[in-house]
């Protein structure tokens, strides 16, 4: 990933407009997870393509994922990512909006440069293109469930399939593109990744609740404050008898609440209903979804299918 870090700052830094690529270097500096790239990586590897070829697709998704982090910020007034403040706290909303549409642009720029034959380069920039507009029909979904009444468990579970795991079974699917790997394998492993996705999100939501916030990286109860409707808030609805639901109903209803007084009320119903445990489960069942599909695939070795096993484990039990 050396590579990789070098690439972003000679694509951000020290460039003009200063306002427009010093938050795009800030965002891209910070390092993350860079849980994206790695994915590209390992299905490479796995399929037996070129991994420097690879550190195309691997530096275009990451760029999109960072993208889409500056504008999410924006939408859910988030003022820390990373332990830092937000593109927009840091510098404004106009400067964000802005920097992150020309990070997005990037992105497909830096896929086009892709080393391989037109017809592959075709293929992983429609990929990386229909993940972007995915993300944002994930987005906005999120965004309605927000004043909706009638959001189901599984309204939610298609929302999150699209905001965020189409983005890391896309970068594992490109992996296998690029290697020329089978349609039917690329199939199989662009569903591992969306289960592992799925599963991912209902981690991070569940963190929101129970994490630790100097592990997390980021205040948790955000979700809470601002009346998200996560899995555990619908599951908790679904379970509830007439008077927890109504409070919930009742904390969710507005966001001028005293947050500690919110967050106190909403937790102990969901400890009540044992929704920390159902959502665990929750994400066990989307990890052996992954499994199954990983058997699917024909080509690859032992070691490599052990790699996204265990993958798919640490994704599940993490804690940040």
């Amino acid at each position: 990933m050396n590579k990789l870090e070098e690439y972003f700052k000679k694509i951000s830094l020290n460039r003009e407009p200063a306002n427009l690529y010093n938050p795009i270097y800030y965002t891209l500096s910070q390092g993350g997870k860079r849980l994206r790239p790695k994915l590209v990586m390992m299905s490479t590897r796995f399929f037996g393509g070129d991994e420097e070829a690879a550190l195309h697709p691997a530096a275009a998704f990451e760029m999109l994922h960072n993208f889409t982090l500056i504008h999410d910020d924006i939408m859910d007034n988030a003022p820390i990512r990373r332990g830092q403040p937000t593109v927009y706290k840091h510098w404004n909303s106009n400067i964000a909006i802005l920097s992150g549409d020309a990070l997005a642009t990037l992105a497909l720029q830096e896929m086009l440069h892709t080393p391989a034959q037109p017809e592959t380069i075709i293929a992983l920039t429609d990929l990386l293109s229909q993940t972007s507009v995915e993300i944002c029909e994930g987005q906005q979904k999120d965004l309605d469930f927000e004043t909706s009444e009638n959001v189901s468990i599984d309204d939610f579970i298609q929302m999150i399939r699209y905001k965020t795991a189409v983005m890391l079974a896309g970068c594992l699917k490109a992996g296998a593109i690029l290697s020329g790997a089978t349609p039917a394998d690329q199939e199989a492993i662009y569903q591992y990744g969306i289960n592992i996705g799925i599963a991912f999100q209902l981690k991070d939501d569940l963190l929101d609740v129970y994490g630790d916030t100097n592990i997390f990286g980021k205040p948790i109860g955000g979700d809470i404050r601002e009346n998200k409707k996560t899995y555990l808030y619908l599951r908790s609805l679904q379970d509830a008898q007439d008077t927890d639901k109504q409070q919930l109903l009742h904390y969710f209803s507005s966001t001028n609440f005293d947050e500690k007084e919110k967050f106190l009320a909403v937790t102990n119903i969901y400890e009540k209903l044992d929704i920390k445990h159902k959502t665990e489960a929750q994400i066990e069942a989307y990890v052996q979804k992954a499994l199954v599909e990983l058997g699917k695939i024909s080509a690859g070795n032992e070691t490599g299918k052990n790699d996204f096993i265990t993958l798919a484990n640490e994704l599940s039990s993490r804690n940040k």
